[in-house]
């Protein structure tokens, strides 16, 4: 059922060779440190390692060994994209695969990400990865989007998959069908831009970021989430198509335990109506299939 996916570039143990970049580890740890808000010596405590060896490590008087670049990295939380960024840094390859979705080590999760897809039905599911690319849809989604599309939805920008943030930014996509498109691409912009930050401002995501932002009226503002007195309990989208409205809202779900960095950045989004109107469009839609 997965069609578009993740590339795929193993990682194995020993040392990197001519890749490694022994005299930025020390920098990494400390942003890393002071991102999570831990100190020399809270981030000793937790990690088992002392004060003075943090120390020295950050200055570059110390060389980490390849277990310790887990272990200091295991409890500041680094993602495994940025543990394996870390790892390099010190000198040692990556600790953590990044395998295609359709990898056969990878079956089980397929097979429980195709289940949850298809108990979604009739309502849309989705899976996207950290940048909001389309990895795989339920027929409930397809459905849908041809739907808000009055037809087959345009093909994404050459060499680009088809992406959940640019379409909706797209004053060519889904744009001019959402009533509250400013109020939802503001909130969506923000968290994403956050959640880049947070994990490091790793720069290919913050390219993604700029290009979304590169598309017209969409200001820079949006980067920040705008205080609201009286926030509703949950932000809908409202869609109106055909002079049909739709209203639904969403819920992501990740993997608990993931030891791939494919798994970690994997997100299964579904769509519920929001009012009754909704639900009955939904079911009309599955029983025209």
């Amino acid at each position: 059922m997965m069609r578009t996916l993740s590339a795929s570039s193993p990682a194995t143990g020993g040392t990197a060779g001519s890749a490694s970049q022994p005299d930025m580890f020390g920098p990494m740890l400390r942003a890393w440190r002071r991102r999570r808000g831990a100190s020399q010596l809270s981030l000793a405590l937790q990690s088992g390692v002392s004060q003075r060896h943090v120390s020295f490590l950050e200055s570059g008087r110390a060389r980490p060994s390849r277990e310790m670049v887990v272990q200091l990295s295991t409890a500041l939380d680094v993602p495994l994209r940025q543990r394996n960024a870390m790892l390099l840094a010190a000198g040692f390859a990556p600790a953590y695969r990044e395998s295609n979705l359709t990898a056969p080590e990878l079956t089980p999760v397929r097979q429980a990400i195709d289940r949850m897809l298809k108990q979604q039905e009739p309502y849309p599911a989705v899976v996207i990865d950290r940048l909001w690319n389309l990895l795989d849809a339920n027929e409930a989604a397809n459905a849908f989007t041809v739907f808000l599309s009055e037809g087959p939805p345009p093909p994404p920008p050459p060499g680009k998959q088809p992406n959940l943030l640019r379409n909706l930014l797209d004053p060519k996509g889904l744009r001019p069908k959402l009533a509250n498109w400013e109020e939802v691409a503001r909130y969506l912009v923000s968290t994403t831009y956050a959640e880049i930050l947070a994990d490091g401002g790793e720069p290919k995501a913050l390219a993604f970021i700029e290009e979304v932002m590169a598309y017209p009226d969409v200001p820079t503002s949006f980067r920040k989430l705008r205080f609201e007195d009286r926030p509703p309990p949950v932000l809908t989208l409202d869609f109106i198509v055909g002079g049909k409205s739709l209203s639904v809202f969403t819920t992501i779900a990740t993997l608990g335990t993931p030891q791939d960095v494919t798994l970690q950045e994997v997100r299964i989004e579904c769509f519920f109506p929001a009012d009754d109107r909704s639900d009955a469009l939904f079911r009309s839609l599955a029983a025209k299939r």
